[in-house]
């Protein structure tokens, strides 16, 4: 089976490298050529162009920027029209479920399936393969595209389309609200005298325990913000969750306000470091360092 990547980014790049691992025929395209060039040497074919990258491939996984990009690289650049009847498109890129429901609907033109399959799990997960895959569209295609989920991670079919970016919507949710109460608690500490690092080992087992307090906060505890996933990139998902609230008629009061304190880190200069750089925020609102 040949597989076509479109993106070769954080995300794109180790995936594309597991397939390539797992014995697929990887073709790969990025706007830089020389990112797309690293994952050469694991037998990856190089192209210039996204339609050049999908004319002769059965699977094509974009794991691009936002909607717009993924919109303008399938539909504006000659790759839905370069695709074979019948080749299955997986988006695995975090864009609004609408623009997923329009995707399919214009893939299908093509002669083209559709599904959308957004991750949790971060570059980490995508190089150890275990990334979480929330997967919206038929369930017949969600099974041919079993195999190659399972060498990237555990995926699950949740409903229809755009049901998958609904999915990550809400992952985003809690994970962007999460990190704002994990900041929030251990500067709390700080400012109160206790040591940062003890509060979170002594909390972690407990009920307040969670991958984000691990993570995020063993990060905001060394003061590492170097960039894993964005500030500027959260702030895009929880402008997404509030944009598909509004048009279900849902009142997301909660996201609303973490929207606004990420979009302060991001208006304050944050917008490049790691998300868990909300911590840098808050601790500016106490006047702390």
């Amino acid at each position: 089976m040949k597989i076509a990547v479109l993106g070769i980014g954080f995300m794109g790049l180790p995936m594309a490298r597991r397939l390539c691992q797992a014995g697929y025929d990887v073709q790969v395209w990025n706007r830089s050529r020389e990112e797309a060039a690293r994952v050469a040497e694991f037998g990856a074919s190089v192209h210039d162009t996204p339609a050049s990258a999908v004319h002769d491939v059965q699977v094509v996984i974009s794991i691009l920027e936002n909607g717009a990009v993924t919109d303008e690289v399938l539909f504006s650049r000659g790759t839905a029209q370069a695709l074979q009847r019948g080749a299955l498109v997986i988006d695995m890129a975090s864009i609004k479920p609408r623009e997923a429901r329009d995707h399919a609907a214009r893939l299908a033109d093509f002669g083209a399936s559709h599904l959308d399959a957004p991750v949790s799990g971060g570059p980490s997960g995508a190089e150890a393969g275990t990334l979480a895959i929330m997967v919206g569209g038929k369930a017949a295609d969600f099974q041919s595209a079993r195999p190659i989920f399972d060498v990237l991670g555990h995926a699950t079919h949740v409903g229809p389309h755009g049901t998958g970016q609904l999915a990550k919507l809400a992952n985003q949710m809690i994970v962007g609200m999460t990190i704002g109460a994990v900041a929030e608690a251990l500067l709390l500490c700080q400012k109160g005298g206790a040591d940062m690092a003890k509060v979170k080992e002594a909390i972690t087992g407990g009920a307040a325990d969670s991958t984000v307090l691990q993570v995020h906060g063993q990060r905001m505890v060394e003061r590492d913000f170097a960039p894993r996933a964005h500030m500027s990139v959260q702030l895009k998902d929880m402008r997404n969750a509030l944009a598909t609230a509004e048009e279900i008629g849902f009142d997301a009061p909660a996201t609303a306000l973490f929207e606004q304190f990420y979009a302060d880190g991001v208006d304050h200069g944050l917008a490049d470091l790691d998300v868990a750089g909300l911590f840098v925020e808050l601790a500016s609102r106490n006047g702390m360092q």
